[in-house]
């Protein structure tokens, strides 16, 4: 079912728009995640400051258990920090994701954000068609529109064939691809992926990050990498390394 409920008004940063450059999309002031694990405190990520930019592939590079995906899911509001902010720029003015109620997150998301996972997520049930449109028909397009943009998309990754196929009868490649065409059908502000290669073959590894390049920039949309691989690393505007929840380095 289509949720009607009116879009939630968003709460905006009380920075003065002088405080971030112009052209900062996401701003990261200070940000902490902490876990308790019984009488112990685990700093996942810790105090965190910067800023990731309109139009530009910047790959977050760090071993495994460094705090990767958990600072993407800070950024896309899937999680919630211990402490500071994440502000992420639309239009002219800043939206405090840090600051929302779950509901307006998964509003926000649904609308403004594009997610590329590395085990894919997609719904066994749907057809790679159906899965490319969820997305548009969560956010309460109409069919016809919908229907148009899933299967230009799909057509742009090299699946215009396989429209009614389900996603056991795909290769892990193919799978990733439907992802990318999800991740991009609601036209996001950003699009985040975490190790979008990491189960996938060296071929299929290329083809796969090729294409994510390709229609990233051909969108001018900001593309946040989250990655072990220094080959990816290598075609990036912009390279932040983490260790230890911590940025050692750009």
């Amino acid at each position: 079912m289509v949720d009607s409920q009116p879009e939630p008004t968003m709460l905006t940063s009380q920075t003065p728009p002088e405080a971030s450059p112009p052209s900062a999309l996401v701003r990261l002031d200070c940000l902490s995640k902490v876990y308790k694990e019984g009488n112990l405190r685990r700093t996942v990520i810790d105090e965190l400051s910067g800023a990731l930019y309109e139009g530009e592939f910047v790959c977050l590079l760090g071993k495994s258990g460094s705090g990767k995906s958990t600072l993407l899911n800070l950024i896309s509001g899937i999680d919630t920090p211990s402490s500071g902010h994440v502000f992420i720029r639309h239009g002219n003015r800043e939206i405090a994701i840090t600051g929302l109620t779950e509901y307006q997150r998964t509003r926000f998301r649904r609308c403004h954000i594009g997610i590329v996972f590395q085990f894919f997520n997609l719904i066994p049930t749907l057809t790679t068609f159906e899965n490319v449109k969820l997305p548009l028909e969560l956010a309460g397009l109409t069919a016809r529109n919908a229907l148009a943009r899933a299967r230009a998309l799909l057509k742009q990754v090299g699946l215009g064939d396989r429209l009614n196929t389900y996603p056991d009868k795909l290769s892990g490649g193919e799978q990733q691809r439907v992802a990318i065409a999800r991740a991009l059908i609601h036209n996001p502000l950003l699009l985040l992926a975490d190790e979008p290669t990491g189960n996938l073959d060296a071929e299929s590894s290329e083809t796969v990050l090729s294409l994510l390049l390709e229609m990233s920039v051909k969108a001018n949309k900001m593309l946040l990498i989250a990655t072990h691989a220094p080959e990816i690393a290598q075609r990036a505007d912009r390279v932040l390394h983490i260790q230890n929840g911590k940025l050692v380095g750009d």
